[in-house]
């Protein structure tokens, strides 16, 4: 058994905080010596040169290696209680109420396999932040309208908000409109604040976001209901509106096209607001669990394809993929079809599928990316039985994977075992 003792850096956070940040300047048009009316390109291109070496990955470290599989391990197999502890960072203090908080890029972080805990906070440790000091100021670079301000806490995430989102992320729409209409007593399709609670109750217990969670009133994380700010927001300022199936699926599919674009914007776009073909494979493979070497086979089919043509995907092909991807076991049912009828699940069957099943236009070069990742033996033809099981875990982010760690399988192993063995000896 491997332990790992890590350096106190919280007593050390304090007093590097009182050092000026030293951030190296965006160089700007009037920093450098123009002539007449010299083009600005100029600029741009030395701007986007630090931005590609800034985006030069450095190699991972035995240590950091380790961090990041211990990380790995905890969004797997922890409770949400302790997974919240340790990746959100802030701690807000107001009238001497301490609370915890993550940001939205905490909240990403949280369900992303590989992506590393900033150093000097963890389980427990936190930035320290006093709305009231005006010498502090919160910069989460989120668009005025974003979803996360509808949460009514500047943006920030409570535990609370935290278990919610993730029901919402890990639950498909159909369960959401059967939910909705097993609560619709009256039957006009809409829900008032009071069934919209055993909605969310009902959907909760169902995860296995609800069935791992135990309120834990010492560390402050217990789950306190959907805030007063997301209830005003879908039942009005005196609770005496409706929410709609429409307007609830709206707010999921805001959420998701939220969390997609703060994954895209971590890949550091180029000039062209693209990001490499390698970069997509990397996202779309992020929850498959693929071991190692297989990923990487696959990472280096991708690059050694688009290494003499890179044409980058972007932000719209990338969004529309994943609509198409909301709608997977859809498309699952279509791909079946075309195994059972025969007929090969080429690039232009697929093409077909998603404008038909999703009714979104996917780019022949997305397509082809794709094909690329998962036709091993390049033959032009899709294994659509790896390539659905592996979306279907990505568009759930692996939230609803099974949670042991394999004990309760080697319990499970062993009572067959001795099943068996029994059932020998009755035989003789």
């Amino acid at each position: 058994m491997i332990t790992v003792n890590f350096t106190d850096w919280q007593r050390y956070f304090g007093l590097i905080s009182e050092i000026p940040k030293v951030e190296i300047p965006k160089v700007e048009a009037a920093e450098l010596p123009v002539e007449g009316n010299q083009d600005n390109r100029d600029v741009e291109n030395i701007e986007y040169d630090l931005q590609k070496k800034k985006k030069k990955k450095e190699k991972i470290g035995f240590r950091d290696r380790k961090i990041i599989e211990y990380e790995n391990r905890m969004r797997h197999y922890s409770t949400p209680d302790k997974v919240f502890r340790y990746f959100a960072t802030l701690q807000v203090t107001s009238n001497d109420i301490h609370e915890v908080f993550m940001t939205p890029d905490d909240f990403l972080r949280s369900m992303t396999p590989g992506v590393k805990q900033p150093d000097g906070l963890g389980l427990d440790q936190y930035k320290r932040y006093d709305p009231k000091n005006i010498h502090t100021k919160l910069e989460l670079e989120l668009d005025g309208d974003s979803i996360f301000y509808k949460l009514g806490s500047a943006g920030l995430i409570t535990f609370s908000d935290y278990i919610f989102l993730l029901t919402v992320l890990s639950t498909s729409r159909r369960h959401f409109e059967i939910a909705f209409r097993m609560f619709d007593f009256n039957g006009d399709g809409d829900v008032d604040s009071e069934e919209f609670g055993k909605v969310a109750t009902l959907i909760r217990q169902q995860t296995s976001i609800g069935t791992r969670h135990r309120d834990h009133a010492t560390t402050g994380s217990t789950f306190k209901g959907v805030n007063s700010a997301l209830t005003t927001y879908f039942f009005g300022p005196q609770m005496n509106q409706k929410l709609t199936i429409e307007k609830f699926l709206d707010f999921q599919q805001q959420l998701q096209r939220e969390i997609l674009s703060l994954e895209f914007e971590r890949r550091n776009p180029d000039e062209h607001g693209n990001v490499t073909e390698v970069d997509f494979t990397e996202l779309l493979l992020a929850y498959a669990g693929y071991p190692a070497k297989k990923k990487a086979k696959m990472l280096k089919r991708v690059k050694k394809m688009f290494k003499e043509d890179p044409k980058g995907i972007s932000k719209e092909e990338y969004l529309k993929f994943f609509h198409f991807l909301n709608n997977i076991n859809d498309v699952d049912t279509a791909l079946t079809f075309y195994h059972i009828a025969g007929a090969s699940i080429d690039q232009a069957t697929l093409k077909h599928v998603a404008k038909t099943v999703a009714h979104v236009d996917l780019s022949d070069h997305i397509i082809q990316v794709v094909y690329t990742i998962f036709d091993e033996n390049m033959d032009g033809q899709l294994s659509n039985r790896e390539f659905v099981a592996v979306m279907k875990n990505r568009v759930l982010r692996g939230l609803e994977k099974p949670k042991d760690t394999g004990f309760v399988k080697l319990i499970q192993s062993l009572m067959k075992c001795a099943k068996h063995s029994n059932l020998l000896s009755f035989d003789k």
